[in-house]
């Protein structure tokens, strides 16, 4: 594309950036939807947050997407927090509107799109999830919204997963935190029917790793999610599949909150087809690289 003076800028805050396949998929939206936007990852150490944030809105930017490890800290430098982000307690997108910075969160939402597309069933289930950070938190709202029927948040520390689980106690829906080691969680994840891995067990490089489940208590018909995307089918995956559960990758819900910010920005309807194309070259290039 050709950037001029005029190109309205979005940029990509996290540290490190190495792996992010957000700047493809966005460009490649902008530029089917003939947009004149570019996406920039800018890499940002903790400590120079408040000046990078102050920087983009200095520059010009018209929004930006928040990652590891900004996503809660950059909550107290913006304007404005939307209901999204206030219920997950992180920010994932940024919209910059007459000089004010605005927060939202699309992760929730995107993964609600997710599990939709795989045909899953949510209302006045159970689900347990595996890992008590952002993205838990994230998956946690999304169920919420989608009336799930409890939720059990498990960690390898009981006062991680507790502290996670209080934030939602405001909700109609019964959410708990136990730790992974505890015996409530071993029948806790019996009785589950959707359980999600929210921790990089398994993410690339080190692909041989799972969260630490003991299959063979599972309800036959328990569906497995995991949010990791890169190797797309992760190791808990194929023993999923293997047992005969329904499994769900992390690639429909990068695509969703990514379509979904994308909206947020141009006030557009995202072209989920081209950025699912260019989420498939960005990976093709980095397991090419690695």
């Amino acid at each position: 594309m050709n950037i001029t003076a005029k190109t309205q800028k979005v940029g990509l805050l996290g540290w490190p950036l190495g792996h992010s396949l957000s700047p493809v998929m966005q460009n490649a939206a902008f530029a089917a939807s003939d947009l004149n936007y570019v996406y920039l990852p800018l890499p940002v150490q903790p400590e120079l947050l408040l000046q990078a944030v102050e920087g983009i809105k200095a520059l010009g930017f018209v929004g930006a997407n928040v990652t590891i490890p900004h996503k809660v800290t950059i909550m107290s430098y913006l304007d404005e927090i939307d209901t999204s982000a206030r219920l997950v307690g992180a920010v994932n997108t940024i919209v910059i509107k007459e000089g004010r910075l605005i927060g939202y969160n699309t992760d929730a939402a995107g993964y609600m799109s997710a599990l939709h597309l795989a045909g899953v069933e949510i209302t006045g289930r159970k689900a347990v999830i595996l890992g008590a950070g952002g993205a838990a938190r994230a998956v946690v709202a999304g169920l919420i919204t989608a009336q799930i029927g409890e939720v059990t948040i498990g960690a390898r520390q009981n006062a991680q997963a507790g502290d996670a689980a209080n934030l939602f106690k405001v909700s109609n829906v019964l959410v708990r935190g136990i730790a992974w080691d505890a015996p409530e969680f071993i029948d806790t994840l019996s009785q589950a029917d959707i359980i999600v891995n929210t921790t990089p067990l398994g993410m690339y490089p080190n692909i041989s790793q799972q969260p630490p489940i003991t299959w063979d208590l599972l309800k036959p018909s328990a569906v497995i999610s995991d949010l990791i995307y890169n190797p797309l089918t992760t190791k808990f995956m194929v023993e999923a599949a293997r047992r005969g559960h329904i499994a769900v990758g992390g690639k429909d819900m990068l695509i969703e909150q990514g379509a979904l910010a994308f909206s947020l920005w141009t006030g557009c309807n995202a072209p989920r087809a081209v950025m699912k194309q260019a989420f498939y070259r960005g990976l093709k290039t980095l397991i090419t690289k690695n």
